[in-house]
């Protein structure tokens, strides 16, 4: 299946660009829209896969829009650090929404992506048709946000591809045992881009201010009442078998608190699962189909 989308630029409210990738398919009918929001370091490419799919899907195509916040991708950095938060980059996805015209929408967020999903849900309900969260929750493990602060904070930058590949395999290897080496450089292609002969970051790397204030001592506080604004709206979750960030218990806590949440459990990949594989990509499928017709 080839991936076919076209580039568009936005503009925040206050000011910046946004970038997206609008995967529009040409048979669309009544389908409703997905947006596609990345983790905290992430960009519309890690997309790509799930969003190729779900826009040529043979029975119920449907647009889908992929969203880099600021300071990821080809999103113009803020120069203000602090604006690098939830609620700012909230803002950013509703902006290009309304830019592209899209007012309801099914959200897929993976991460930091999922967090954005739920302050959406709450401060935009009409504007969010179900959510589907790609390996985050309310309560989360400190071991997995430790990791991630640890990871945005290193600062050296690989000479070449395959150092760049390689170092993700180091980092990731444990949770994702399955991936071949052409797929870790895939992965490093994600995360860095050549520019003037060197390679560089894909995110501003003033991003770990984000995370500066979160140790053992002082962890982020739950977000259950968030969570608990998605009541009524059709909530999938999945889970990756070896994550560090969301632990089995969590999930559990989760499913207590809403029975009807769809479970998806990818037994072989950590955080965050890559929404690559065709189980996956189905059960997703079959979660945006319930949603057009309310859930």
């Amino acid at each position: 299946m080839t991936s076919t989308f076209r580039d568009v630029t936005c503009s925040s409210a206050d000011g910046l660009n946004l970038h997206a990738r609008d995967y529009a398919s040409a048979r669309v009918g009544t389908t409703l829209p997905v947006l596609c929001l990345p983790g905290l370091t992430r960009t519309t490419d890690d997309f790509d896969v799930i969003a190729t799919a779900l826009s040529q899907d043979a029975v119920a195509p449907r647009r889908v829009v992929a969203i880099d916040y600021r300071g990821r991708g080809l999103s113009d950095h803020d120069p203000d650090p602090a604006k690098y938060s939830v609620p700012v980059e909230a803002g950013d996805v509703q902006a290009v929404a309304t830019s592209l015209g899209i007012t309801k929408a099914i959200m897929i967020g993976t991460s930091r992506g999922g967090m954005i999903a739920m302050v959406l849900s709450a401060t935009q309900p009409a504007m969010v048709a179900g959510v589907v969260l790609n390996d985050v929750g309310p309560a989360l493990e400190m071991t997995g946000l430790i990791r991630i602060k640890d990871y945005i904070a290193k600062d050296r930058i690989p000479t070449s591809w395959d150092e760049a590949a390689a170092g993700i395999k180091a980092l990731f290897g444990r949770d994702f045992p399955n991936l071949a080496d052409a797929d870790w450089m895939a992965w490093a292609k994600r995360g860095f881009v050549a520019r003037d002969g060197h390679l560089v970051k894909t995110h501003d790397p003033a991003l770990a201010a984000a995370f500066a204030g979160i140790d053992p001592a002082n962890p982020p506080p739950p977000a259950w009442k968030l969570f608990d604004k998605m009541v009524g709206k059709p909530l999938m979750l999945i889970h990756g078998g070896r994550s560090d960030l969301l632990s089995a218990q969590g999930v559990r806590d989760m499913v207590d608190r809403r029975p009807d949440i769809d479970l998806v459990e990818v037994a072989d990949e950590g955080h965050a699962p890559l929404l690559a594989d065709p189980p996956t990509i189905g059960r997703i499928a079959a979660f945006c189909a319930r949603c057009d017709g309310g859930g």
